[in-house]
């Protein structure tokens, strides 16, 4: 009897461990990082175009390009944060047109540091809703003309010497966390040309994308 029970004793104790081991192991799997300030990098790629904002007639398709960089997540408190980023981001257009009874076709390519500082919300650990304004600094311009007779490439770089001298978007989006994996999803579109000298303008034709990225914090 003694030997049977120290038997059923082991048993229910190395089934206790094993249950104990599962039940972690499933933590772990499902950690909630709300309340934790995480650290991140996240690449992808921007779909991105040009609109008239006056409305007249302009036609451009639309063009790949690079996005990457940093992000922060401050908590405040487990369903609420900010998370500031900094990006490197390609944008641009390809367009056609007609220009002396000529057509033309005109590729461009955009190449900036963005910098949004978006509001977080967390209504479940696997979800955060992002929005916020953008501040956009122009690193480079590349365009490529080409008609029936040349082609001609120009490409342009700008200094960003002065930091109130920005465009200013707004973003909107989503995060998709799955532990430390996180998959992105926004939009964003150009509003304000700030001039560096408490002046602003309304762009008349306006960048507008739509991003996705994959991500991992720490």
């Amino acid at each position: 009897m003694l030997a049977i029970a120290c038997i059923a004793t082991r048993s229910y104790a190395q089934r206790t461990r094993s249950y104990a081991q599962r039940t972690s192991s499933y933590a772990q799997k499902n950690s909630d990082y709300r309340k934790q300030l995480m650290f991140g990098l996240k690449a992808g790629a921007n779909y991105s175009n040009v609109y008239d904002a006056q409305g007249e007639a302009f036609v451009a398709k639309a063009k790949y390009g690079f996005a990457g960089g940093v992000f922060l997540s401050i908590p405040i408190g487990r369903y609420f944060g900010i998370q500031p980023e900094v990006l490197y981001s390609q944008k641009g257009f390809n367009g056609k047109g007609v220009l002396l009874g000529s057509s033309y076709d005109l590729s461009r390519t955009t190449s900036f540091i963005g910098v949004p500082l978006l509001v977080a919300i967390k209504p479940a650990r696997f979800l955060t809703l992002l929005a916020g304004p953008q501040f956009s600094y122009l690193l480079t311009q590349k365009d490529v003309f080409t008609n029936s007779s040349t082609t001609v490439q120009q490409e342009q770089t700008f200094k960003n010497d002065n930091i109130r001298k920005n465009i200013l978007c707004f973003v909107g989006g989503l995060d998709f966390n799955f532990n430390h994996l996180v998959l992105g999803a926004r939009a964003g579109w150009d509003m304000k040309n700030n001039n560096g000298s408490d002046t602003s303008t309304t762009p008349r034709y306006k960048n507008a994308w739509l991003q996705a990225t994959v991500g991992i914090r720490f």
